[in-house]
């Protein structure tokens, strides 16, 4: 196969871990078009490394003992690309193939079907509202924000460590939620590349119902930004949870009454904060963010900035965090949300760029984007927390819930 001249390793999900007493790598396809994983010796690393569609097979073997010092034979090599080929690891035809197939499956199926239900929530919908009641009685009495409020942000974190959280946001929103004509919900894509914004028709499902997508206006953001960027990765829809877990949310509130949405997921603003790009010169997010400016113009809009703040802590490659950095993260969180109460995406925007990305923020592109859809905004805090992100209180996710007026 020509794409094994100079394998490509895919944008795929890595995890380390010790298998039979040893070190290992655990490499699969990030969309899980396949169940298959390649478990790869640490000491073999270089190999993946290497898989930069740069090298040829010879390439590779040169530079794995001239660099590393490890004498890998071509037969061997090749044994390992053709099992990467068949993981679905390497960009190619096999992969094309395979993600071509998944597309149909997807577009026909009659909606999204819920990746997490009976998961991360219960699969019955009599016991997800009950759930989800618990979680809006814990949370006691919650200020309600104005009805006329134009935006959230909602956490995207699995319900037992947000929960609460999830639960004074939505409840102080509740009238916004219930009286809107429209609800954009823009959710961080975990598995996109740097500056993506990928759009579907399909409608989203829950235990709750199906809520219908407004395909109009997919269409005319697939026009606006090209059909080649909004659907190139339309497959990262199918498993991505940050959408889904506020989809739940927006359902329990409405009680029932559907209104179209339109689901959007963001990818890495990484090359922004790091000056690899500049994203005033993007003319496609420009004209991105005046077709949302149009968008919410003509109805009674709501907008759902789905994301987690920061991820800090040997879970996330960082340092133990501890007492002190506990309470340094608490502050740095709270200067945060200062900063998006102000309303003003250019101002987020560097105070990002100024160090606050190395803090993992997960929600940076929904933030963004909806801050530049509502153009001139207050916002206000209604909860905050910090949840456990490994079994040694090492690590945190901190999340918020927030609206803007």
């Amino acid at each position: 196969m020509d794409h094994l001249h100079k394998p490509k390793l895919r944008n795929i999900s890595v995890q380390r871990t010790i298998y039979q007493n040893e070190p290992v790598f655990i490499l699969q396809d990030g969309l899980k078009l396949t169940e298959a994983a390649i478990v790869l010796p640490q000491a073999l690393g270089p190999v993946a490394m290497l898989c930069d569609g740069r090298h040829t097979l010879s390439d590779i073997e040169r530079s794995l003992e001239s660099r590393y010092g490890l004498q890998v034979t071509q037969s061997v090599l090749e044994n390992l690309l053709e099992q990467f080929d068949q993981a679905l690891l390497l960009e190619g035809e096999t992969y094309d193939k395979a993600k071509l197939a998944a597309v149909e499956t997807y577009r026909s199926a009659p909606h999204r079907q819920p990746a997490l239900a009976g998961g991360s929530y219960p699969a019955q919908a009599g016991a997800l509202r009950q759930m989800l009641k618990k979680y809006v009685e814990k949370a006691g009495s919650v200020a309600s924000a104005a009805a006329d409020s134009r935006a959230i942000i909602s956490p995207h974190i699995d319900y037992h460590r947000g929960g609460p959280v999830y639960a004074k946001v939505w409840t102080s929103a509740a009238e916004a939620v219930r009286q809107a004509e429209l609800v954009i919900i823009i959710g961080t894509d975990h598995n996109g590349s740097y500056g993506t914004i990928t759009l579907t028709p399909q409608n989203y499902a829950s235990p709750l119902g199906v809520l219908p997508t407004a395909t109009d206006l997919v269409d005319h953001l697939a026009d606006v930004i090209g059909p080649e960027r909004a659907f190139s990765d339309e497959l990262h829809h199918r498993g991505e949870h940050s959408i889904e877990l506020d989809i739940v949310w927006l359902q329990y509130l409405r009680e029932g009454k559907p209104c179209p949405v339109l689901p959007i997921l963001t990818g890495s603003f990484r090359h922004f904060m790091l000056d690899e790009a500049d994203i005033t010169e993007d003319a496609t997010i420009k004209a991105f963010v005046a077709a949302l400016r149009e968008i919410i113009a003509s109805r009674r809009t709501l907008i759902v900035a789905s994301g987690d703040l920061a991820h800090m802590g040997p879970a996330f490659d960082g340092s133990p965090i501890d007492t002190v950095g506990y309470e340094k993260m608490k502050i740095d969180d709270q200067a945060l949300m200062n900063n998006l109460c102000l309303g003003s995406a250019d101002a987020f925007f560097d105070f990002m760029k100024a160090g606050q990305f190395e803090r993992n923020v997960c929600g940076l592109s929904p933030f963004y984007f909806t801050l530049s859809a509502l153009q001139q905004t207050k916002g206000q805090t209604i909860s905050y927390d910090l949840c456990p992100a490994d079994h040694n209180n090492r690590s945190f996710v901190s999340v918020c819930g927030l609206v803007w007026q």
